[in-house]
């Protein structure tokens, strides 16, 4: 862990809880508190974002200023902060079928090759890496269902992993507003959710036949290994790079090789590349990698 910057700290005014602004040391000491615990690379234009959202956990703390912050998770009782540092700073956003020609790739290309294989005797296994929420998990899950059932002949499963705890709580509650659904078919709406009465109006529920299709896990990508102990025909890694150097991202990479099946995928965000990154995977599209065979 980074030395906790020696210097005096500001005051806040406590009225509407305005924290001073953060100094440059106290910024340096975040980034690399963050970096060392998640990998998460922030340059200088996240400072008011660092600002913004730490502020929360000053006022849930009640501490009023950064320094105090600062000093905090230099404490022993910094690590049970660690978490809720890696929440607040993590960007979690995320929606139903984004990226969608990913999702078409899989409708259209990978399922029905799947179906003709018979791979792994009608198992199938994908990992959402950065599930978040969960939208994204719950999109894969639909065509899942529409293209074998939820009960049917092939075995399928989904793996939901992400570095905040508060998100994957979502995410495994499997509830949704109105509008967070609107880029699902009404039809898939219908059939595969609940609709809220009373003090749910508005929200809709998984069903179970569709809830039972997952497991939640908090994972730190880099961190020592991974608990998993089946392969995976598709990983989808999505918009989650974008925040690492290049040294780690090829670490991430080289991390995740192993756990894909021969001919199994990788699907990454629009705005990312594996250019530049020492690896094994063969470029099928932008953004869509697939191990050799």
């Amino acid at each position: 862990m980074s030395v906790i910057p020696s210097m005096t700290f500001g005051s806040s005014s406590i009225d509407g809880f305005s924290p001073s602004p953060i100094s440059d040391s106290e910024y340096e000491f975040i980034c690399k508190t963050v970096y060392a615990h998640s990998r998460i690379k922030l340059g200088g234009n996240k400072r008011e974002l660092v600002m913004a959202r730490l502020s929360k956990r000053l006022r849930s703390l009640g501490l009023k200023t950064y320094g105090e912050y600062c000093r905090l998770l230099g404490t022993p009782k910094g690590e049970e902060e660690m978490g809720d540092l890696i929440d607040a700073i993590s960007t979690n956003h995320t929606f139903f079928f984004r990226e969608n020609n990913h999702f078409d790739f899989l409708k259209q290309l990978i399922l029905p090759a799947i179906t003709m294989r018979g791979i792994d005797k009608n198992r199938l296994r994908i990992w959402s890496a950065a599930a978040s929420s969960g939208e994204e998990a719950y999109s894969i899950a639909l065509l899942l269902a529409e293209a074998f059932g939820t009960g049917g002949a092939v075995s399928w499963m989904i793996d939901c992993t992400d570095i905040s705890t508060k998100v994957l709580k979502k995410a495994s509650e499997g509830i949704f507003s109105t509008e967070r659904l609107d880029p699902v078919p009404r039809a898939m709406v219908d059939k595969y959710f609940q609709k809220g009465v009373g003090e749910w109006e508005g929200f809709f529920r998984a069903k179970d036949e569709i809830k039972k299709h997952f497991t939640f896990q908090r994972l730190n990508l880099l961190g020592p290994r991974y608990p998993f102990k089946e392969l995976y025909d598709v990983i989808f890694c999505r918009n989650v790079m974008i925040y690492f150097d290049k040294q780690t991202q090829a670490e991430l990479v080289e991390k995740m090789t192993p756990f894909l099946k021969p001919g199994g995928y990788l699907f990454i965000g629009h705005a990312e590349s594996l250019t530049g990154i020492n690896h094994s995977l063969k470029m099928i599209k932008p953004a869509i990698y697939q191990k050799n065979a």
